[in-house]
């Protein structure tokens, strides 16, 4: 089984200062885990490196026994350590990991693991839907979820998974692949997720307002030159300004048809708030009509 394991930044008051450690870059955070697997690993932990922040630590099954707290819901408040029967193993190699990370020239001070779970086995995409896909982002739960479904994983090496990914890449990414003859293309940008996480207005309004004048109007343009086509727009959770985590409210989605005329709804929170909520699962059928 595996847990994420992300490098953050813990005050000597125990008050969790930064859950992305300061945002290392991938290749200096990658030298950082490998000298944890080095430190700590052993006896069925192995330490895997991931982007930026995000990284994977793979071990036995019984330290699956704990309750973790996800680092994003702690920022600012007192650190929350695990619980339940494994919950002492997970803390000693918190506790370890700082001599490794003070080794380093990384803002992040510890590790934190959480999210643990085993593989999940799911149905094949194009089996399911009959269409080839592909897809595009620079966060491996995301990349995870294509290799497990079989949809083809492009990589971009300026995706970043913060607010200076590269938009315009992504979105010459999924019109290039859609004219080899891809059926579709799922564009994964994550920097609105972080600037929520963060607190910061400024970087939210930017990512979307970057996420509206290069992916989506030169989209629509590369799109319509292909003929007809479909769109389907959606964050996959809330993560309010104010309470800078996620939450379950049902979320907006914005589902167009290029031989539909006029307009259509408000896409925003407020514009469909006494809409009926359709479940998540379903979206991709209405996406290809496919029930």
């Amino acid at each position: 089984m595996a847990f994420r394991c992300n490098l953050v930044t813990v005050a000597d008051d125990g008050t969790m200062v930064d859950f992305a450690g300061g945002h290392p870059s991938t290749e200096a955070a990658a030298e950082v885990v490998r000298a944890l697997d080095a430190a700590l690993g052993g006896d069925g932990v192995v330490f895997h490196p991931g982007v930026q922040y995000r990284h994977v630590m793979v071990a036995p099954a019984a330290l699956a026994d704990a309750e973790c707290v996800p680092p994003h819901d702690l920022t600012g408040k007192p650190s929350v350590a695990p619980s339940g029967p494994a919950a002492a193993r997970l803390i000693e190699l918190h506790e370890a990991s700082r001599a490794v990370l003070a080794a380093s020239d990384l803002d992040a001070n510890q590790i934190w693991l959480w999210g643990q779970g085993s593989q999940p086995v799911m149905p094949d995409f194009t089996e399911r839907f009959g269409v080839s896909a592909g897809l595009v982002t620079a966060v491996d739960l995301v990349r995870g979820l294509g290799v497990l479904t079989g949809i083809t994983v492009h990589d971009l090496a300026t995706a970043t998974g913060w607010y200076d990914t590269d938009y315009a890449g992504k979105r010459d990414l999924a019109l290039n692949t859609l004219r080899a003859g891809t059926d579709l293309f799922v564009i994964h940008v994550e920097a609105t997720d972080e600037a929520g996480h963060a607190g910061d207005t400024v970087e939210k309004v930017r990512a979307l307002e970057r996420w509206d004048s290069e992916i989506l109007g030169p989209l629509v343009d590369g799109l319509d030159e292909m003929g007809h086509w479909r769109l389907l727009l959606l964050p996959d959770h809330a993560t309010p300004l104010a309470l800078r985590t996620h939450t379950p409210d049902p979320v907006p989605y914005l589902l167009v048809d290029s031989a539909t005329d006029g307009p259509g709804g408000v896409y925003s929170e407020a514009g469909v708030a006494d809409s009926p909520a359709v479940p998540g699962h379903e979206l991709m059928g209405e996406l290809l009509s496919v029930r």
